[in-house]
């Protein structure tokens, strides 16, 4: 290691509080010093925040070895990407602890939509050392004039929870921002015979460990000349993952109706721990947990909050702190809180459902024991009995670190579009220089300059189809300096600079003032006045709709409405659904000391036998059962609810090649359900030809009709690309109009230029995304080389008992459906 005068400034300061560094973080400031730009993959909690920027610090104190403690206002040192907003105070706080105990004059200021306008103009006039900055945030900075003036001192750049962004276009977002950073923080160096380029920008991410580490390190690197490194801690993170049992193993199961009777078992962990996350994986069942845990346990008034991503930012910023400083005891909350840097007084986690990946199930135990050789406890609650196969599944895959990858995203037009306006609205751009720059990162390897010339082409002239409309040529060309100069067009891509695209939002706000949150906007206009709903735990009566923002009046009814949002269906993960397949091939034979779980399914399990099969891990097991409704075909594949619903229309359009017949569909992540009020014909000679993967991509186009679900993705894509806009300030634009301004794009292009880049787009994602169809592939050839048992049951068995609930929750409400299911279950009972 280098004795240099910043490690051993760093030293000093660790053995005055009595802490020795990792090795990890060691290798992580060496290589810094060195020059280097890498990868940190680390346990969560382990120290990975300070691996790097020590070594941002170590950097510094080098570069001004007697004055480091009182330089003043050096520009732009670290730049700190975060996905998420709750991260950017604890991140920052952090910093500053160690920056003050150094005796430094560096500031540190925090950049994203929550950000008011006087902090920005403060940043403005005087950037800080330390920036703490949202990918959406950063392309804002890259939309200002004179914006390469910003990052001119810059010298390294963090990406953290570099796994949370990967797979995703935010990453994409990243990894351009990282490819004009770089270029402009290129210096040109004197040699013998010439002049070399020779990059001064470093490039670190921060990651827990996925399944492709080496791509993810590829993917943040590219852009930068040096291959990279991967650094990784060599620590064993304790994790003890304890189930919550119910008192009795329902035989027949169905989803959702076990967790909230649990709700009883929770109390007494709140109660032994002195703070409590509980995870709920929608943002609709995190509002009934919170009502239903304050109905059990009114003292917990002030001591229980709920956290999710519609909630005002003011409430979520309070609570943030208020979990860190201990005055909460609990938090109910979503995926809002899954990653974080230091909830120190988290001491433990509950799980309430499926967490559908061991990655996510591994990130929210780590919010507990959040600190070096500290055991992280979980909890998990299951919303029905067959969830507790999770909990074996789960321990397992946390034994053998079989972790879930996250496959980098190509070639995604949209965000290039989005990229190419926003550096036309800052200082514009020279299209040669910007060609290089996007080539040299991952997602754009491969574009061509036919692409390229044709993204240019529409950015200038509307492309082939839009030419004739002033709006969509919104680029001008100066002398080859491509800029916009309108300012209308400039603002409203200011506004829009973004790629989460989710319903639209509208505010709530209460007829006395206050805001509470946000809700989306189909689900508000479905309510009458009168209607009572339920958010941010209130109980709210809705009274009128006033300039896109809902009014409402406090409510003291006792029955609710608790909203659903986009974003419910979580698909299992391919690596959690092969963990179930090989614990239900133990499940007849597990032993209490191996996996007590499935020991406490027993009884399920050999009912399941008695009645079927339970199929072995090299198995496919088909169900075919008649009932009143009709003929049922059930089929277990264990691969998620997303290829489920893939497989059971594709199953459905080949069967009615056969026999002319129709279908319902109903599946969840163990399986689903053909039915049909004729006898289905699948049986030993035509099962396997059923299950090929011959001709698939042509089939199932045809059997989910493509065609309209790249219509609807579409959409996405044409609001991220800068083709149609949501509401800005003052406007009205709601759904069904965005929608039709989406499809009248689309049938454009179909039309009359049937080869654009963004049609071909919105049919590459309805086939990755939504059909997942490299993994419905995958199970395909999986089931060609496994064994079909097919099965006659008399009754309903206790695993497709889940599956018909669900088709059931269509016809029903909650109170009629629970009515229904138990009087099902007492007559299964009684056979």
């Amino acid at each position: 290691m280098d004795n240099s005068n910043g490690y051993q400034n760093i030293i000093h300061l660790l053995d005055v509080y009595n802490k020795t560094p990792f090795l990890f973080q060691l290798q992580t400031w060496n290589a810094i010093e060195k020059g280097e730009s890498g990868l940190v993959n680390a346990p969560t909690g382990s120290g990975k925040t300070y691996a790097v920027f020590m070594g941002a610090i170590i950097q510094f104190i080098n570069q001004y070895p007697k004055e480091y403690q009182s330089k003043k206002n050096n520009g732009l040192q670290l730049l700190w990407i975060s996905p998420l907003r709750a991260l950017a105070k604890d991140i920052a706080r952090a910093m500053e602890e160690v920056i003050e105990d150094l005796g430094m004059q560096w500031k540190i200021a925090i950049r994203n939509g929550d950000t008011s306008v006087n902090e920005r103009a403060k940043q403005k006039r005087a950037m800080p050392e330390i920036l703490i900055i949202t990918p959406e945030s950063l392309h804002l900075l890259l939309a200002q004039k004179n914006y390469t003036e910003i990052f001119k001192q810059l010298k390294l750049i963090a990406v953290d929870e570099w796994h949370e962004l990967l797979g995703s276009k935010r990453a994409v977002q990243v990894e351009l921002a990282i490819s004009r950073l770089v270029a402009i923080n290129r210096v040109e160096v004197k040699s013998k015979n010439s002049k070399v380029k020779k990059e001064r920008l470093l490039v670190w991410g921060i990651s827990a460990t996925i399944g492709n580490m080496n791509e993810a390190k590829e993917v943040l690197l590219t852009s930068v000349t040096k291959e990279g490194i991967i650094i990784r801690a060599e620590i064993q993170k304790k994790i003890s993952i304890k189930p919550i049992m119910p008192d009795e193993i329902e035989k027949f199961p169905w989803s959702g109706h076990l967790g909230l009777k649990l709700s009883q078992k929770v109390l007494p962990i709140l109660k032994s721990y002195q703070t409590t996350l509980l995870f709920i994986n929608t943002r609709g069942m995190s509002e009934r947990w919170y009502r239903e845990l304050l109905n059990m346990e009114p003292s917990l008034a002030g001591a229980i909050a709920l956290h999710h991503g519609s909630i005002e930012p003011e409430l979520r910023i309070w609570i943030e702190e208020a979990l860190h400083t201990g005055i909460l005891n609990a938090v109910v909350c979503t995926s809002s809180l899954d990653l974080g840097v230091d909830f120190r007084p988290v001491e433990t986690v509950i799980q309430v459902g499926s967490p559908k990946g061991v990655a996510r199930f591994l990130q929210r135990a780590g919010r507990s024991g959040h600190r070096p050789n500290a055991e992280s406890i979980i909890y998990f609650l299951p919303t029905h009995s067959l969830e507790l196969i999770e909990v074996a599944a789960l321990r397992e895959a946390a034994e053998k670190n079989i972790i879930e990858s996250k496959p980098a995203l190509s070639l995604c037009y949209d965000v290039l579009l989005q990229y190419l306006g926003t550096l036309a609205v800052g200082d514009g751009f020279y299209p040669d220089e910007i060609f290089k720059e996007i080539k040299s990162t991952y997602c754009y390897a491969e574009i061509s300059k036919e692409e390229w010339n044709q993204l240019l082409h529409f950015l200038t002239e509307g492309g082939v189809a839009l030419k004739q409309y002033d709006d969509y040529q919104k680029i001008e060309v100066l002398n080859g300096l491509h800029k916009i100069t309108n300012r209308r067009i400039a603002m409203r891509h200011r506004l829009h600079i973004g790629t989460i695209v989710s319903s639209p939002m509208m505010k709530v706000k209460f007829l006395s003032g206050g805001f509470i949150g946000s809700i989306e906007e189909y689900f508000i206009s479905r309510l009458n006045p009168g209607d009572v709903f339920t958010l941010a735990g209130k109980n709210l009566e809705f009274v009128a709709i006033k300039e896109m923002t809902a009014l409402v009046k406090k409510s003291n009814a006792t029955k609710s409405i608790v909203p659903s949002w986009d974003g419910g269906r979580m698909p299992l993960s391919a690596q959690l659904g092969s963990m179930l397949r090989k614990k239900l091939s133990d499940s007849l034979h597990s032993s209490v000391d191996k996996d007590p779980e499935l020991h406490a399914l027993k009884p399920l399990f050999q009912l399941q036998n008695k009645l079927s099969h339970v199929p072995q891990q090299n198995e496919l097991l088909i169900e075919h059962i008649e009932t009143k409704d009709g003929f049922h075909l059930f089929v277990y594949p264990f691969e998620g609810r997303q290829v489920h619903e893939a497989m059971a229309a594709l199953l459905a359009y080949r069967i009615s090649k056969i026999l002319p017949i129709s279908f319902s569909i109903a599946m969840n992540d163990y399986g689903f359900e053909l039915l049909s009020d004729q006898p289905i014909p699948l049986d030993d000679s035509s099962a396997y030809n059923l299950f090929s993967e011959e001709n698939l991509f042509e089939e199932i186009n045809k059997a989910v009709n493509a065609t309209e679900m790249a219509r609807r993705k579409f959409r996405d894509i044409a609001v991220i690309g800068g083709l149609i806009f949501n509401a800005a300030p003052g406007e009205k634009v709601r759904a069904r109009h965005l929608q039709s301004s989406a499809s009248l794009l689309f049938n454009v292009f179909s039309e009359y230029e049937p080869g654009n880049l963004l049609l071909r787009q919105a049919y590459n994602e309805v086939m990755v995304q939504q059909m997942d169809e490299p993994r419905l592939r995958n199970m395909l050839q999986r089931i060609q080389q496994s064994k079909i048992v097919i099965q006659y049951p008399t009754q309903l068995t206790p695993f497709c008992f889940p599956i018909k609930v669900d088709s059931m929750r269509e016809t029903l409400s909650s109170e009629k459906l629970e009515d229904r299911v138990l009087k099902l279950q007492q007559q299964l009972r009684g056979k």
